[in-house]
């Protein structure tokens, strides 16, 4: 689990950097998620933009900016789900090699933000198996600054049924390696972690001492699904029953639950129709057991 960050926290090219969602009902979302998460929220647009754009924080502000919530663009007729943006270092590069690889690039490369200072520049993109996503080259949004502590971003998977056939879309777009060693599924860029411990998170080797190597370079989950191919958020939550309890309360629906070796999770349907998992870290005895040894000697 990493701490909250000592500087601003930045993203290399193919590594998952920000989440929004899309929602009719912004006002009845800040409520929900606010009441299930404690964020903070300010509108990004002025009053008399056509939409809202809502960033989440753990403070009011920037610094710990967490996510969005927005309003769909006009003529939205998709499902309201939770987005994942993925950092890339030229928007207009990638967006080619998204049509070059046989995805799509459902909205061309545009400025967000004010004109002279963008939040940053973004494409949406459908992969070749039909899971959309986002594009985003950082401008003065740099992407979430708290990750991975009860009330933030967790981590994003990718549910596909063909993994093999979605690595070869990835893997030359975002530079993604997977690693057989680190279990199933999970999505690395190598250097990420040299990069983290260079900037917003100097204590993740230690940290991490125990367990596989390589594991501090992981981005994303990319995983075998029955169904649509499609993108799964989690946040981290103190206690994952207990969370799931609020959000029942608040009007979500309980679609699965599982007890893993690292993790206890359940995958939740909000209010508005978006699915999201709720993931309590849970790490097995041995790996508590090593840690406190590791720091009393």
């Amino acid at each position: 689990m990493a701490d909250t960050p000592t500087a601003p926290r930045t993203y290399p090219h193919g590594v998952p950097s920000w989440i929004d969602l899309e929602v009719h009902d912004v006002d009845s979302a800040l409520g929900f998620y606010g009441d299930l998460f404690g964020w903070r929220f300010e509108d990004k647009l002025p009053p008399e933009a056509p939409g809202r754009y809502v960033v989440a924080s753990q403070d009011g502000t920037d610094a710990t900016a967490v996510a969005a919530i927005a309003t769909p663009d006009e003529g939205f007729d998709g499902e309201t789900a939770w987005h994942t943006y993925l950092a890339v270092d030229d928007i207009y590069a990638a967006a080619g090699w998204v049509r070059d690889l046989g995805g799509v690039v459902s909205s061309a490369p545009e400025a967000v933000g004010p004109p002279g200072r963008p939040a940053g520049r973004m494409a949406r993109i459908v992969d070749p198996q039909g899971a959309p996503s986002r594009l985003w080259q950082a401008g003065t949004r740099l992407g979430a600054q708290v990750v991975n502590v009860p009330g933030t971003w967790n981590f994003s998977n990718l549910l596909t049924p063909d993994v093999d056939a979605a690595l070869r879309f990835y893997g030359p777009l975002l530079g993604w390696e997977r690693s057989d060693d680190l279990g199933a599924g999970m999505a690395r860029v190598p250097g990420y972690g040299d990069h983290l411990a260079r900037t917003s998170d100097p204590g993740i080797h230690e940290r991490q001492e125990f367990v596989p190597p390589g594991f501090a370079d992981v981005v994303a989950g990319i995983l075998q699904a029955d169904g649509p191919a499609r993108w799964s958020v989690a946040f981290a939550v103190a206690d994952r029953d207990e969370s799931v309890a609020a959000a029942e309360r608040a009007g979500a629906r309980v679609l699965a639950t599982e007890d893993g070796e690292w993790s206890k999770e359940a995958t939740v349907r909000d209010p508005f129709a978006a699915e999201l998992v709720l993931a309590q870290f849970d790490p097995p005895e041995s790996f508590l057991e090593a840690e406190a040894q590791a720091r009393e000697g």
